[in-house]
Order: C-alpha cells, then structure tokens, then sequence
C-alpha cells in the first residue's frame, strides 16, 4: 500500500506523492466491492424509500421532476422546462407535448447512469447503511485497484489517458459519464472505474500512513478533520496528468463537503 514515488536522495518528496509515502505491506479480510460506482437511479431509490434529501444539482438539471406532473402545465412552461433544465439539444417551438416528454424521459434515463455526484461522507455512509453495506475503507479500495502485483493503474503499469475518463472529453460542464464506459478502465478483479470518472469516498479519516513519522509533512487535516477520496475526477479544470489517476493516490476533503465529480461505491464483509 502506497508508494515512495518522488522521494529524492536529499529524503525529499515530491508533493504529488506526499500523502502516500511510505510504500508498505498491509493485510486485510475477504470482503466483497460494488462493481460499479453508486448511479442516480441507485440513489434515487434510497431518497424514494427513505425521504433523504436529493442532491442540488438534481433540481438545476430537472433529474428530480416526476415528469407525470408536466402533464398538467401549459405548452409554453412544458418548452421552458426542457430548455431551462433538461437543455434539449432540439428547437422546442417546433415539438408537441408527447415529443417534448419522450425526450425528457430519454435525458433522464441518460442521467440514471451517470455515478451519482455532488453527495457528502454523511450522505455515502447513510446510503451504504441504508444497502445493508458499508464504505469501503482505504486499504479495500487500493487493493482492489492495484489488485496482487501493485498495478500502478488499474489496466497495468503504462499511462493511458484514453482508458479512461480525465474530463477532457467532456461537453462544457458535463464530465462525468455513465459508469462504465472506459471498457480498460477495469482492475484486476472486474471492477470499474477505478482510475477516473469521480474519485470516491471511503471510510477512512485522514491520517499519516504508519511508518511516515520520518517525512516533513504534518497536515493540519488529520486527527479526524478530512476523509479520504480515492481515485480521479472527471472535473473540467484539473491539471490533467498521470499521478492523478494512479491507484496509490490519495485526496482529503472536509466530510461534508461535495463535488460535481466525487461519489462512492460500497462494500461489506466477505
């Protein structure tokens, strides 16, 4: 688990890497890892069951509109709608009612397989609980996308920016895309997404790796301040480069808050 890259013969450290140094062997139980990142549609069903709240973007988008209700307002707010929120890449004025709901219905099935975004630690643990699963802790998550030979990528050792998703591909502000896409971007063990798309919550706060007790770093985020994210975005605006998207990266935010490119996936015990 983690890595001694950009350590210098001065034992400096490059500060791309500072958060995972040092290299070291860790042992862990059987457990069992969603192969997908958690969708909309996953977690709509959780806000449908429970009544927890959905996240913003869901209403700037229109993904939260039960579209049975439009059947009750006018032709103009119905073409406001789709033009405001759903941002259907049509002429409005020249589609009726039933064309206008077809195309909504089609941009949220789109939107039911896009990871679910924009959701804070509180948020991915409650909707773990709710699974009958957990987050995965930090060592589940590296394990299985290093896999037994300590990939530096999920697909191998190489750098590809096309196996998977950086955000350059992306349409304006719309990075993210339907969880797996990227058909390389697959560890060892069959699971997905695990380099790109959105980086994920886990369940660990954030702390010095044992044995870093020799390194010059002191954050003033650790002692239960930030949780771990693992993986890289999709964010329009990141310095695109490969020590983002390695599998030994490590990232810290404060648990609660969200990002239009950071989600979750789940786990639980063998």
């Amino acid at each position: 688990m983690g890595s001694n890259g950009g350590r210098t013969s001065n034992d400096e450290i490059d500060l791309r890497y500072i958060n995972e140094y040092p290299e070291h062997k860790r042992y862990l139980d059987p457990f069992l890892i969603d192969k997908y990142e958690v969708t909309n549609a996953n977690y709509k069903r959780f806000i449908n069951d429970s009544g927890y709240d959905e996240p913003p973007t869901w209403t700037a988008t229109g993904y939260n509109i039960r579209l049975e209700t439009l059947r009750n307002v006018t032709i103009g707010e119905l073409r406001s709608i789709s033009d405001e929120l759903f941002r259907l890449d049509v002429d409005t004025t020249q589609l009726g009612r039933e064309e206008l709901m077809n195309q909504m219905q089609s941009r949220q099935r789109e939107h039911d397989k896009l990871p679910v975004t924009v959701v804070t630690w509180y948020d991915a643990f409650t909707y773990c609980a709710w699974a009958g699963k957990r987050l995965p802790t930090e060592l589940e998550w590296e394990k299985t996308a290093r896999g037994p030979e300590g990939r530096e990528y999920p697909w191998g050792v190489e750098w590809g920016g096309e196996k998977t998703n950086t955000g350059e591909q992306g349409d304006g502000d719309v990075a993210v895309v339907p969880v797996g896409t990227y058909p390389h971007d697959v560890s060892y063990y069959g699971v997905h997404d695990m380099a790109g798309n959105v980086s994920e919550w886990v369940e660990d706060w954030y702390e010095a790796y044992p044995g870093a007790s020799g390194a010059t770093w002191v954050s003033e985020f650790y002692n239960k301040v930030h949780k771990v994210a693992r993986g890289g975005g999709a964010a329009i605006g990141h310095n695109i480069q490969s020590t983002f998207f390695r599998g030994a990266r490590r990232a810290h935010y404060d648990p609660f808050a969200a990002g239009t490119d950071l989600g979750f996936r789940c786990a639980r015990a063998f």
